[in-house]
């Protein structure tokens, strides 16, 4: 096997973090003598400033180098709004149009959909830049939920971190799974993280202004009890029918899944704000179980509740033993 030859982008405005991920990734030492040759070029053929602090990123090859690249990688473009130079967009159709496979991280995602190839593809991004990068190539199937996806030769990744995870990812395809694990040791990170985007989106909560709004105030203060449509409906004196075209005229969804995107916000919270116990935080968000809570937490944030708090609980001080 030859050595695959990367050539990782680089241009005015680009994240230097996402740089330096797929530089040091692709570019560690002591891998073998058929590890990756690495290049680093520009559209501007010897230099290029960084989004971050003013950095100045050097380079001696220019966009040349994605000729004989068998892998491109497209770190963080900054103005999701302006156009890439057309010598880039070209240059990268031509190495795509040759057979070279395509990496985007984080916002890189806006240069490779500005050449049309992700047209018809499905394609993960971050998910703060999901509604404008749909708004801009609706013909792209934008994944948010996502880390990364793999579409065989064009591969995308979500916010700058899930970068890494897209190109430990790469390492596996091109040389299996104990190499790529070797390289997560080596950068002590988890070969695979648990679980997608989704446990990391903020849950809006919209001020409903409306007939409809004190009943979802009520819903919210007694998620733990028992919130089946036809109590709801009479509390609020409707029909069920009534109800439920005007519970989804309020809120665009239906009784069942805001409710369940409710308990789901308020085990969250307590998984992240406080040390109750799993079975409680079940019963206190009105999944009643710990086995109801642990399915809908795989459904909706695929990862566990023991994983979630792990990753997200805030620093919460024990209490004082009484001497």
């Amino acid at each position: 096997m030859s050595a695959p030859k990367i050539a990782i982008l680089t241009y005015d405005g680009v994240n230097a973090f996402e740089l330096g991920i797929a530089m040091e990734v692709f570019g560690l030492s002591n891998m073998g003598p058929n590890w990756y040759d690495v290049v680093v070029c520009s559209d501007k053929k010897h230099s290029a400033r960084s989004s971050s602090c003013g950095v100045q990123i050097v380079t001696n090859r220019g966009l040349d180098a994605l000729d004989k690249a068998t892998t491109v990688i497209v770190p963080g473009w900054q103005d999701i709004d302006a156009l890439p130079p057309k010598i880039l967009l070209d240059r990268l159709e031509a190495a795509h149009a040759r057979g070279a496979r395509i990496a985007t991280i984080c916002a890189g995602v806006f240069v490779l959909a500005a050449t049309g190839l992700l047209s018809g593809r499905r394609a993960a991004v971050h998910w703060a830049q999901a509604e404008a990068l749909a708004q801009k190539y609706p013909d792209i199937l934008v994944d948010s939920s996502v880390l990364y996806v793999d579409d065989n030769d064009i591969l995308s990744s979500a916010g700058r971190a899930a970068g890494l995870d897209l190109c430990i990812h790469i390492v596996e395809r091109d040389f299996g799974a104990r190499v790529a694990n070797e390289v997560a040791r080596r950068l002590v990170v988890p070969a695979r993280r648990e679980g997608g985007q989704a446990q990391y989106i903020p849950r809006k909560v919209l001020p409903v202004r409306n007939a409809m709004g004190g009943l979802l105030v009520w819903i919210r203060q007694n998620l733990d009890e028992d919130l089946a449509i036809e109590k709801l409906a009479e509390r609020v004196r409707m029909s069920r029918r009534t109800f439920i075209r005007r519970f989804i005229e309020a809120t665009g969804t239906s009784p069942g899944e805001w409710i369940t995107q409710e308990r789901m916000t308020h085990a969250r919270m307590l998984l992240e704000d406080t040390r109750t116990p799993v079975e409680q935080v079940a019963a206190m968000s009105g999944f009643g179980s710990v086995d109801t809570l642990r399915h809908h937490f795989r459904a909706h944030l695929a990862t566990s509740p023991v994983r979630y708090r792990t990753c997200f609980r805030k620093a919460v001080p024990e209490k004082r033993r009484r001497h």
